[in-house]
């Protein structure tokens, strides 16, 4: 009997495990523009199917991507963060024009550094995905820098 149990609590673990949706994976790098500049690069990978917006969506529609970036004294913040073009299309599920990128995304920070000591960045990025059929809701995921 309590092998019969703890074979039902295992399985249903791992169902439960198996059902948690992860459509984008984050990945972060840092690019040398100049002894002082660099740029701070996000890139999301999607999986096929879904969809993660813009930093830049209409009121009513999903939770655009947003970025935040803890300050620290080693560097400024130079401008918003860019991105790259997007797709624009009329959505079906939020009956608006939504630019939103598929497969890939790369949004870019750039920063101007104040010293020449490595340091890293910490940031947050917030986002929303969606399908053809419904939306997760808005997930924020970490993110490190590694300035050199």
């Amino acid at each position: 009997m309590k092998n019969l149990l703890l074979a039902i609590v295992l399985f249903s673990s791992s169902f439960i495990s198996s059902q948690i949706l992860e459509p984008v994976k984050w990945s972060t790098s840092v690019e040398k523009v100049s002894d002082s500049e660099y740029k701070l690069i996000a890139t999301a990978t999607i999986k096929d199917g879904w969809h993660l917006y813009s930093q830049t969506v209409p009121e009513g529609g999903p939770i655009a991507t947003s970025f935040s970036f803890v300050g620290n004294s080693n560097y400024l913040k130079k401008g918003n963060t860019s991105e790259e073009k997007g797709h624009t299309i009329k959505d079906p599920i939020f009956d608006m024009e939504i630019t939103y990128f598929g497969k890939t995304a790369s949004f870019v920070q750039r920063i101007k550094v104040k010293g020449d000591t490595p340091f890293k960045i910490e940031g947050i990025v917030e986002f929303m995905v969606c399908d053809d059929t419904r939306c997760l809701p808005p997930t924020e995921v970490d993110l490190v820098f590694n300035v050199k």
